[in-house]
């Protein structure tokens, strides 16, 4: 029976979910657009790991997985990410390879486009949960191809972007709410800045606008202040009355990042702590091993 009223608390929480919803997206947004990458000039491995309802069994949580690897004679690069997200009886996978390139328009300005291509996975076992109960006796298995592109024109200091990572061609009638919205196509605007204000100071405001046909538009609007590019202090706001705060500890090979969101809605789903808790890590490795901020 938990897991059943779980199904109904959260398919509130996920019913308008995008698939790459976390609240570090600023500092990991290779897996969104995959041009991003070409910002970094070293190689790179991130790993990111979300979980809701703390405590409670079979709550969501996600896994995000990335690498980029620059090819710098061709201007470009090339990488993989991983997703896997978990709710309840339902199991997501994606694995995708990326390729991305860029060409100077004109001083510090490139553009950049990527092309990702992989493979997604569904899986509910449905039947665990009351097999001789006709609404939950078939178990839902789908696997289809993937494929995505991206777009993005940046330069020293500032990213804007448009891509859709997740290019859908069918949707699955027989798939729940969550599943319906992961095998739909999503469509997603980045942009972000850093400004240096003295110093030892440094801000980077940046947004991610995500689309789901069906679902209303949700926007994450971010802020960030770097001390010394070392310390990093932000606030992230999501349009669906989530509110997060972020810190993060970076250094030339390494960065680690934490963050913790809430509601700000008087709804608490059922009595449930709807809290959410994030880490990332990232490690980088090659010959320009600046700190990178952006």
């Amino acid at each position: 029976m938990a897991l059943i009223l779980l199904l109904f608390i959260g398919s509130r929480a996920l019913a308008q979910q995008n698939m790459f919803s976390y609240n570090q997206y600023a500092d990991n947004l290779t897996p969104v657009n995959p041009a991003y990458s070409l910002l970094d000039k070293a190689n790179s491995i991130n790993v990111l790991g979300r979980r809701q309802l703390i405590g409670l069994d079979g709550a969501p949580s996600s896994l995000l997985l990335s690498g980029s690897f620059p090819l710098e004679q061709m201007g470009a690069a090339a990488g993989f990410f991983v997703v896997n997200d978990k709710f309840a009886v339902e199991n997501q996978t994606e694995v995708n390879a990326f390729f991305a390139k860029s060409v100077q328009l004109s001083g510090g300005s490139y553009l950049s486009v990527s092309l990702n291509a992989g493979i997604r996975s569904y899986v509910a076992n449905y039947s665990s949960l009351d097999a001789s109960d006709p609404l939950f006796s078939q178990d839902v298995r789908e696997t289809k191809p993937n494929i995505g592109f991206g777009v993005m024109f940046y330069g020293d200091n500032y990213y804007v972007g448009l891509s859709v990572p997740e290019l859908s061609f069918r949707n699955l009638g027989n798939a729940s709410v969550p599943q319906a919205n992961y095998l739909r196509s999503h469509y997603y605007f980045s942009g972000g800045f850093l400004a240096k204000l003295n110093e030892d100071v440094q801000l980077k405001p940046a947004a991610l606008v995500s689309y789901l046909q069906g679902s209303p538009v949700v926007a994450d609007i971010s802020g960030t202040i770097y001390l010394k590019e070392q310390l990093g202090l932000g606030v992230n706001y999501r349009t669906n009355k989530q509110v997060a705060g972020i810190i993060s500890v970076n250094a030339n090979s390494f960065k680690v990042g934490y963050s913790y969101q809430f509601n700000t809605s008087s709804t608490n789903l059922g009595g449930f702590n709807n809290a959410t808790h994030e880490v990332s890590i990232s490690y980088r490795w090659g010959t320009d091993l600046q700190r990178k901020l952006l």
